[in-house]
């Protein structure tokens, strides 16, 4: 189980006017992994990163960057999460290049999809990039 891909679910904000970009993941199982789209754990982690986001905006105003990947969900091997991540989000945290943080983890991740929802609907998970 060691070996399976890691699910990250990210947001690019901006809180109180400071660039944000938090996130949550777990290990993936096997089955999950592959399966085509990110299941119940995909859907836990995006709805678990949105609610911890909409309690942190009583206390300080959130806004989305405005791309259409804003929200994301990314499949990366176990050893890019813990050496790559954190360097891919300290440079969009400093520089605030959205098209180049969306490139070079573009390059480190399995799979990717966008976090969409129509209004009443279910969560959609439409692949990325």
């Amino acid at each position: 189980m060691a070996d399976a891909p890691y699910l990250v679910a990210l947001a690019l904000l901006e809180r109180g006017g400071q660039r944000a970009l938090p996130l949550s993941g777990q290990s993936q199982g096997a089955e999950a992994a592959a399966s085509e789209e990110p299941g119940s754990l995909g859907h836990s982690l995006a709805l678990g990163l949105l609610l911890r986001l909409w309690q942190q905006s009583a206390a300080t105003p959130l806004r989305r960057i405005d791309s259409p990947a804003s929200l994301l969900l990314v499949e990366l091997p176990l050893e890019q999460m813990s050496e790559r991540l954190p360097q891919l989000k300290a440079d969009w945290l400093n520089s605030g290049d959205t098209a180049a943080f969306h490139r070079a983890l573009a390059e480190l991740a399995l799979r990717g999809w966008t976090v969409e929802q129509e209004p009443r609907g279910p969560l959609r998970f439409q692949a990325w990039p």
